[in-house]
């Protein structure tokens, strides 16, 4: 089970990551006119959905399953003195959780924001969002402890 949801949690990162990244290109490019269509809109709302389902499968990993974690909770301060646990118990999952609760605000904001301002604010918040998730992101499977 582990390693099923531990492989899912991996691969989802770069459907989050692309979305993201889609996101930010496509609200860029349509600065200038200020138009924010029904693509937009699903998009928007399918970042979310992914960045919701990513936490969701993080935080079973992080509670239940991860063997990183579960030997920091047995000495969090000796946790706190290894980077690779440190990361793994609190860097990582950390800003994830901000990086999704950045994200959501953003697409609650968005949806109540003016038309001309709808653009705009998808790439502040996306923006904010990428440099959370970018800053703690296991960027290849090296940088995996287990």
């Amino acid at each position: 089970m582990y390693e099923i949801l531990l492989t899912t949690h991996s691969w989802l990162r770069w459907i989050v990551v692309l979305l993201l990244l889609f996101v930010i290109i496509r609200s860029l490019t349509k600065l200038q006119t200020g138009s924010y269509e029904k693509i937009d809109n699903i998009l928007g709302g399918s970042m979310v959905g992914f960045f919701h389902l990513q936490l969701l499968l993080g935080l079973v990993l992080y509670i239940f399953l991860s063997p990183a974690t579960q030997a920091s909770f047995q000495d969090f301060g000796a946790a706190m003195k290894n980077p690779n646990l440190r990361f793994w118990a609190v860097e990582h999952s950390l800003m994830m959780i901000i990086a999704v609760v950045v994200a959501q605000i953003g697409r609650i904001k968005i949806k109540k924001a003016v038309l001309e301002k709808k653009q705009k604010l998808t790439l502040i918040y996306g923006i904010i969002t990428l440099i959370f998730v970018a800053s703690r992101i296991p960027w290849t499977d090296i940088d995996r402890l287990y």
